[in-house]
Protein backbone atom coordinates (compact mmCIF):
# COMPACT_ATOMS: atom_id res chain seq x y z
CA UNK A 1 0.00 0.00 0.00
CA UNK A 2 0.92 3.50 -0.60
CA UNK A 3 0.02 6.10 1.33
CA UNK A 4 1.27 9.76 1.27
CA UNK A 5 0.41 12.04 4.10
CA UNK A 6 -0.32 15.26 2.84
CA UNK A 7 -0.42 17.08 6.03
CA UNK A 8 -1.23 17.53 9.60
CA UNK A 9 -3.93 19.75 11.16
CA UNK A 10 -1.43 22.78 12.38
CA UNK A 11 -3.54 23.82 15.09
CA UNK A 12 -3.26 20.61 16.52
CA UNK A 13 -2.61 20.47 20.07
CA UNK A 14 -1.35 17.12 20.03
CA UNK A 15 -0.29 17.01 16.62
CA UNK A 16 -1.78 13.59 15.63
CA UNK A 17 -5.21 14.76 14.21
CA UNK A 18 -6.81 14.94 12.09
CA UNK A 19 -4.43 14.08 9.16
CA UNK A 20 -5.19 14.19 5.30
CA UNK A 21 -3.04 10.79 3.22
CA UNK A 22 -3.19 10.12 -0.56
CA UNK A 23 -3.57 6.67 -1.59
CA UNK A 24 -1.63 6.78 -4.85
CA UNK A 25 -2.31 3.22 -5.58
CA UNK A 26 -6.32 3.73 -5.10
CA UNK A 27 -5.75 7.49 -6.27
CA UNK A 28 -8.09 8.48 -3.47
CA UNK A 29 -8.02 10.14 -0.29
CA UNK A 30 -8.14 8.88 3.72
CA UNK A 31 -9.19 11.04 6.11
CA UNK A 32 -8.66 10.64 9.88
CA UNK A 33 -10.82 13.00 11.98
CA UNK A 34 -12.73 13.82 14.51
CA UNK A 35 -16.23 11.91 14.83
CA UNK A 36 -19.47 12.75 13.82
CA UNK A 37 -21.66 11.41 16.23
CA UNK A 38 -24.80 14.00 16.69
CA UNK A 39 -27.84 12.33 15.69
CA UNK A 40 -29.37 15.83 13.87
CA UNK A 41 -26.24 16.32 11.83
CA UNK A 42 -25.73 12.55 11.17
CA UNK A 43 -29.73 12.66 9.38
CA UNK A 44 -29.26 15.50 7.58
CA UNK A 45 -26.26 13.42 5.77
CA UNK A 46 -28.54 10.39 4.47
CA UNK A 47 -25.43 7.86 5.14
CA UNK A 48 -25.98 4.22 3.60
CA UNK A 49 -25.21 1.96 7.05
CA UNK A 50 -21.41 0.73 5.19
CA UNK A 51 -20.42 4.23 5.29
CA UNK A 52 -18.86 6.69 7.74
CA UNK A 53 -18.34 10.69 7.94
CA UNK A 54 -15.70 12.71 10.10
CA UNK A 55 -15.04 16.12 10.21
CA UNK A 56 -12.06 18.24 9.72
CA UNK A 57 -11.22 22.06 10.22
CA UNK A 58 -11.83 23.98 7.11
CA UNK A 59 -8.04 24.93 7.58
CA UNK A 60 -7.16 21.41 6.38
CA UNK A 61 -8.76 21.90 2.44
CA UNK A 62 -5.02 23.14 1.58
CA UNK A 63 -3.56 20.12 1.90
CA UNK A 64 -5.92 18.08 -0.53
CA UNK A 65 -3.95 20.29 -3.22
CA UNK A 66 -0.70 17.98 -2.72
CA UNK A 67 0.92 19.60 -5.61
CA UNK A 68 1.80 22.60 -4.19
CA UNK A 69 4.45 22.61 -1.85
CA UNK A 70 7.20 20.10 -0.83
CA UNK A 71 6.43 16.64 -1.05
CA UNK A 72 5.45 14.39 2.38
CA UNK A 73 6.87 11.46 3.64
CA UNK A 74 4.96 8.26 3.04
CA UNK A 75 3.65 6.57 5.55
Amino acid sequence: MSLRMLGKDPESRNGDSPTIYLDEHKDTYLVQGWKVEETERLEQLQLPGHETVVEIPRRMVQFFLEMQGEPRADV
